[in-house]
């Protein structure tokens, strides 16, 4: 079974080469660059078993985008912190969608409504919610997002693309990005905003698309690797507007 391999980051700009990757279920890491070939060198290296291949890499990319504990502790915040970030950020938040059902959206009336096949009555969902948004936006922050949907769109999915016309007249600047772009492109399926490119907040569920918690990511070298994939998932999205005209 192939690995599950996530990009770290690169050290050399654009070119990719030398880069760091880690192994999201066994943890180990796997870094490339070019062969160390002069074969005195080689001869002085010690422990250097058959098979292997020495390589050389700049120090600043381990120190970049290694792990920095052998073990690493999660820090998880509560719903009440999770809310205060969305009045706390100065500038932009952004956020990444990447699954096919959210069990919370399931228990409300609204998408009772939709299943129905009924007029959703968004204007009287969550006021408090939307309040909160309009306030935000008033103060001049901008609240973004992108949506992976698959192709046949999930109900899920359907309930969500219907739920944009609320946000977007809150001021949110909602795009959709198709599931086999999202593949291609390597985006990882994590759900997670980012708040002022300083931090990172993932959302964590169950495996049966329930919400449990929270974990606050501030350290640099990740929040980088967040934001690449904001970077090529923006990219790529278009305006859902124009996805749903399609």
């Amino acid at each position: 079974m192939a690995r599950r391999l996530r990009f770290n980051g690169t050290g050399s700009g654009v070119n990719g080469c030398p880069a760091v990757h880690e192994d999201l279920d066994s943890g180990e890491v796997i870094v490339h660059g070019p062969p160390l070939t002069d074969p005195e060198d080689i001869a002085r290296l010690r422990h250097l078993s058959p098979g292997e291949v020495p390589v050389v890499v700049p120090r600043e990319l381990l120190v970049d985008f290694g792990p920095k504990e052998a073990n690493r502790v999660p820090h998880i915040i509560d719903l009440d912190a999770f809310d205060r970030l969305f009045t706390r950020f100065e500038h932009v938040t952004w956020r990444l969608e990447t699954r096919r059902r959210y069990a919370s959206d399931e228990a409300t009336e609204t998408y009772a409504q939709f299943t129905r096949g009924q007029p959703v009555n968004w204007d009287g969902s969550n006021p408090e919610w939307c309040a909160e948004r309009r306030e935000q936006v008033a103060l001049g922050k901008r609240f973004e997002r992108v949506r992976i949907v698959d192709d046949p769109a999930t109900p899920g999915q359907l309930y969500l693309l219907d739920n944009a016309r609320r946000n977007s007249a809150l001021g949110e600047d909602i795009r959709i990005l198709r599931r086999g772009d999202a593949e291609r492109l390597d985006l990882p399926e994590e759900d997670f905003w980012i708040l002022d490119s300083r931090t990172v907040a993932l959302l964590n569920f169950d495996e049966d698309d329930n919400f449990v918690d929270v974990e606050l990511i501030t350290e640099p070298a990740e929040v980088l690797r967040y934001a690449q994939v904001r970077d090529a998932a923006s990219h790529y999205a278009v305006p859902y507007e124009v996805f749903e005209a399609k």
